[in-house]
Order: structure tokens, then sequence, then C-alpha cells
């Protein structure tokens, strides 16, 4: 019998190491959250599209896939037009939609640089294929839901964030060749270290539509065009950087080479079954160049890696696209409780709210329940 409803889940992540390469056809390190969307799905004959989320009461949106395909997008609150760009991006291909009732509800903190964007799209792409379209694979998913957020959306991302939902499994960080799509999953068991991966949502909302993220995007493109090359994916020598006159671009080249190598070199070590207190000091240098050359951190974000640091944390850094969101510090399990009210007491001696914090353990990525 065909499926005409379900429930779908997909997860936020965290990404471990590599920020900003994903489009610069670089190396990215994630793991996927315990924490994710759910999308409840049910077919229906009309033609009608009617979209309901927990957390956003007010917005219920009733629409239909013909009204879609003319651009009807016009007044609709921003979080709608991920689901409605899957929907839309799946006609456009050639699987036809004839109605949906689609319903959301989130664990993962919206607004906290945890991917909740992705773990969106994803949990309704993946609905989708199931009540319409099953032969779609797992790769056409990543890309309509990449497709939704740059086109629909209008933030101009790569694939890690839909890969990372799509592809992570329990227990393991995803290595992700973003040119080639070569995906390894390398063991990362922190419990066996007696570790533990301390996630700080900073309470500051990271907004990729307001244009720095293109900028970035923008810089980058410019960068590798000056030096000669298709993507700073191409180069792994940082000093070719110091070719650029001009400043800026000469940082987020920097930045992009030397983010690939620390995906490199984390992966290596943890391949090689190393202790994992051994990458501490790789995370910490990653924030220090997006804090420095890509200068996509904030205030909130250096005060938790710094006061993670001073609290004994073995690396610390930001998270995401960045911009606001959350920091991720690496730390022995008995330490937790220690970094955490550390960074706590930073954020009320700063005149901030103090941080949500909670623990991660690398999970699965996105399936029917």
């Amino acid at each position: 019998m065909a499926t005409t409803a379900g429930r779908w889940w997909a997860p936020g992540r965290v990404n471990l190491i590599g920020e900003h390469t994903d489009y610069n056809e670089g190396y990215v390190l994630p793991l996927a959250l315990p924490l994710g969307m759910t999308c409840t799905a049910s077919a229906r004959p009309d033609g009608m599209v009617r979209l309901r989320s927990r957390q956003a009461p007010l917005d219920e949106i009733d629409t239909t896939t013909a009204a879609l395909a003319t651009g009807g997008w016009s007044g609709l609150p921003g979080w709608t037009h991920y689901p409605l760009g899957v929907i839309r991006e799946f006609e456009r291909r050639g699987h036809e939609i004839p109605g949906v009732d689609l319903a959301l509800d989130a664990t993962v903190p919206i607004g906290a640089g945890l991917s909740s964007s992705a773990a969106l799209s994803c949990a309704v792409a993946i609905a989708l294929r199931d009540l319409f379209a099953r032969s779609v694979t797992d790769a056409e998913i990543i890309d309509i839901a990449r497709t939704a957020e740059n086109v629909y959306v209008g933030v101009p991302t790569g694939i890690l964030d839909q890969s990372a939902a799509m592809l992570c499994t329990a227990g393991h960080v995803l290595f992700l060749d973003t040119r080639t799509g070569a995906a390894e999953q390398i063991p990362f068991d922190l419990d066996a270290a007696g570790l533990s991966l301390l996630v700080l949502d900073t309470g500051s909302p990271h907004h990729l539509r307001d244009g720095e993220y293109a900028r970035r995007r923008a810089e980058c493109a410019a960068a590798a065009a000056r030096l000669g090359v298709a993507f700073l994916r191409d180069l792994t020598d940082a000093a070719v950087a110091d070719r650029l006159a001009d400043p800026v671009l000469r940082r987020r080249a920097r930045h992009v080479i030397t983010e690939n190598a620390r995906v490199l070199q984390i992966a290596e070590q943890l391949r090689a079954g190393v202790d994992p207190r051994g990458i501490g000091p790789i995370l910490t240098a990653g924030h220090a160049s997006l804090r420095d050359d890509f200068e996509v951190s904030a205030t909130p974000l250096d005060i938790a890696v710094e006061a993670a640091l001073a609290a004994d944390a073995y690396g610390a850094r930001m998270t995401g696209g960045g911009f606001g969101g959350s920091v991720i510090a690496l730390v022995d399990r008995d330490r937790v409780d220690a970094v955490r009210e550390a960074v706590r007491e930073a954020f009320v001696d700063k005149g901030f709210d103090a941080p949500r914090d909670f623990t991660v353990t690398p999970s699965v990525g996105a399936h029917r329940l």
C-alpha cells in the first residue's frame, strides 16, 4: 500500500570544524544532533498545501501548488519559504505534488546556528519523497533542500547543513568532500574518552539573510579569481593569500585555506584513534580564524569561547554561519558543570543573559519515525 501519511524527522547539526568551506568546494566535518525537526505529513488530492508549525502557531498557511508555481510567496512569513520552496522544487523537477498537509515541530533551537533550517527542509523533503516520489535519492534530497534555501529563501549556502542532516550516523562525524560528494563516517566516541561536547547557545540569533553571508561568499569567489583558481579549495598554502593586495580578500582566502587544513588534520587524528583531547587547540585556532580573518564572530560568541577555555576546556569555537548563534567546547566530562558555570558568570558580568547549554553525542540522520 502506498504511503499516504506519516511522521518524518531530520536533525540539526554541529559542525566540529570546517566553517564557510562548503561553498568553496572544501572539506567539512559535521555531526548530527539528537535535536531536530519533526514533519507530520499527509497527502491530499485537491492541490491544497496546508502548513502549520508548533513554533509559529499564528502562521497558519493555506495555499496551493498552483500558487507556488506562479510565485505566490508575497507576504508569507520568511520561515515558510523553506518548506514551500521544497514543495516547489519537487514539482519543478517533475515530481507532482497533488496536495499535502504539513505540521512541523522543532526540538532544535531556532536561530542558534545549529541548522534548524536544513532540518526543516530535509524533514519536509523526505516526507514528500515517501509520499509522492520514492525514486528520489538522498543526493537529490540534499540538492533539493539546498536549492530551496538558495532560491526561495535567498541564502546562498553550500551543502554542509543538508548533507549533515541526511548522511550523518550515530557515533560518528561525517567527513565530506563537498567538491566530489565523497563521504566517510569517522568514529567519534567521546564517552569512551571521558569527554563531552558542550554546546552553548548564546541567545544571539544569527541572521544569514541580512547580506553578510552572501558578501562573504562573493569575497571568496573574488579572492579565488584573483589568485587564478576556480575555488579556494584549490589552494593549500596559506602564504599564497599574501599575494592579494586587498586586505579583506587576503583575510578571507587565508581563513578558507587554513580551515580546510584544520578539517584534514582533525579527520586524520580521529581516524588514527588518538586521544580526542588533541583536537582541542585546532578547534580554538578555527575560532580565531573565523573571528579575525573571516570576521563572522560576535561578542557573545567570543565571550563564551574565552570563558570556556579559561575553565579548562581543551578547545572551543563558534559553530555555524556566524554573526551570532552557538559555541562548542570540548571538555572533560567531570568539568562540564564548571565550564558551564564559568560561561554563565562571564555572560552576567558582561551584561548578557546566560546561554542555554547542553551536551551532545553524534546522532542519526534523517529518517521516517
